[in-house]
């Protein structure tokens, strides 16, 4: 399936059941929801946009076929910079080696930019490849296991930060 016509826009109230139910398949697909992320996917709007986040939402015509979003990383280090952290992070399986998640990726980082942040950190699992690969495209390179921060997720065995 060939997709054309999809852009990349805000999250809108009307998006929140396409971004929880596209990022409940990936997590519940491959890990567990945890806490943090039941949070995050049943109330984006106090979770992420009203901590001054971003929640992008690619469209093809109505129907949502991938999301990320962006946020001020909530356990960032006391280093004086201004961090924000990409989470949420999918694409529809139909949609996916579309460019879709390149997309999102560049829009959530201008946004960081556009909001003064310094640098930009992540976490994820070495399990997802695809993921990594779309991360080191963009230059965000692996923190080493004394670099790691502290997280809330059980799944996560990979942080990588990109300097802006």
């Amino acid at each position: 399936m060939t997709l054309k016509n999809w852009t990349v826009r805000p999250f809108q109230p009307s998006d929140g059941p396409a971004f929880a139910a596209l990022n409940r398949r990936w997590i519940g697909e491959l890990f567990e929801l945890e806490d943090k992320d039941v949070q995050q996917l049943d109330h984006p709007q106090t979770s992420i946009l009203d901590k001054g986040g971003h929640i992008a939402m690619a469209d093809a015509g109505g129907w949502v076929i991938g999301t990320g979003a962006i946020l001020p990383a909530a356990l960032a280090p006391d280093d004086g910079q201004r961090w924000m952290e990409v989470v949420k992070m999918t694409t529809d399986l139909a949609a996916q080696r579309s460019g879709v998640g390149s997309a999102i990726l560049a829009d959530l980082i201008t946004f960081a930019r556009e909001h003064n942040a310094e640098s930009v950190w992540l976490e994820t699992n070495s399990r997802l490849q695809a993921a990594t690969a779309l991360y080191e495209k963009f230059c965000f390179c692996a923190l080493t296991d004394n670099e790691c921060w502290d997280t809330p997720y059980s799944r996560c065995n990979m942080q990588m930060v990109l300097k802006l």
